[in-house]
């Protein structure tokens, strides 16, 4: 099975029946079958054997377990977390530091410089999705920056109180 992430879907809907069913029309060839391009890059991907794909689950898993001992190891007393079973992100629960998700994101983000999506996307307000589709390096880069955002906010309210 290949998948392919981020690829989205648009709704639309008309009151006008000519509409609607021109728009039926089209979305019966459109998602009766993969589109062109999914297609061809799935048949690109069965190209390139199985080593390629043993390969990759192994640096994957490999950037996994390098941030789940991080957060185990470093953050612990601050975050929380569900471990991926197949994903490539991992969800941290940051309830502890009483912000929102979409504070903490948009903070961690334009203090930091460390991209994560916030929970809230999710129906989550209290967890961050954090991707580990990237070099170990900038994984790596990005947990220090992660450490040292939620110590400052510690900071802040040590010193609030």
């Amino acid at each position: 099975e290949i998948k392919e992430c981020d690829w989205s879907s648009d709704v639309c809907s008309s009151d006008l029946k000519e509409v609607a069913d021109a728009v039926k029309r089209l979305q019966d060839h459109s998602t009766s079958c993969p589109s062109s391009i999914s297609q061809r890059a799935a048949v690109a991907a069965l190209g390139l054997g199985t080593n390629y794909f043993s390969e990759n689950q192994a640096k994957f898993q490999e950037r996994r377990d390098f941030i789940i001992s991080y957060l185990d190891e470093k953050l612990k007393e601050f975050v929380g977390y569900v471990k991926p079973q197949g994903a490539f992100y991992i969800f941290i629960n940051i309830a502890k530091t009483k912000l929102d998700s979409l504070e903490f994101a948009q903070r961690l983000l334009e203090e930091s410089y460390v991209a994560t999506i916030p929970g809230a996307a999710f129906g989550c307000s209290s967890w961050i999705r954090m991707s580990f589709a990237t070099s170990s390096e900038e994984i790596k880069r990005g947990l220090q920056r992660l450490e040292l955002f939620l110590i400052k906010l510690k900071t802040e309210s040590l010193t609030a109180h």
